[in-house]
């Protein structure tokens, strides 16, 4: 299998709110920066977004580390809290709704496809690629509150 870094970050103005997302994806000295928008969400569909749309981008399955500031995504992911809550029907132990179980649902099949390591940093705290990361997801829902059309 191929061994690709991806690193993801989303960011909201207002949360919910305008959103974006940004990821880098390197494999063997190539490096690739993908992006997105949405009008109305939330800074953790951003972060879900974010590492979907990555994985979504390889043609193969890879053996993938995925570096993130997203506690939510990693515990969801390595605690097995989203295999859990889709196991009980998309409900949390405590019976409430697990939130945003379409993306959960569809991170959940690439992380079948995939072998991917899950890896929490601390997020602004000078790592180049989650500042790109960061700059891709606020540039997205910045350049569009500022009436940029793209």
């Amino acid at each position: 299998m191929k061994k690709v870094q991806i690193f993801t970050d989303g960011a909201c103005s207002g949360n919910p709110g305008a959103g974006g997302w940004g990821a880098v994806l390197k494999y063997m000295g190539h490096r690739r920066e993908m992006s997105g928008y949405e009008p109305d969400t939330t800074n953790n569909r951003m972060e879900l977004t974010a590492a979907i749309m990555a994985l979504k981008a390889l043609k193969e399955p890879c053996d993938v580390t995925l570096t993130t500031d997203s506690k939510y995504l990693v515990d969801g992911m390595t605690k097995g809290w989203a295999r859990s809550w889709k196991f009980r029907g998309w409900k949390k132990s405590d019976g409430k709704p697990a939130l945003n179980p379409d993306l959960w649902e569809e991170l959940l099949e690439l992380s079948d496809i995939h072998k991917i390591t899950f890896v929490w940093i601390k997020g602004h705290d000078g790592n180049p690629e989650n500042e790109r990361c960061d700059a891709l997801a606020v540039g997205e829902y910045s350049s569009r509150q500022k009436g940029d059309a793209r």
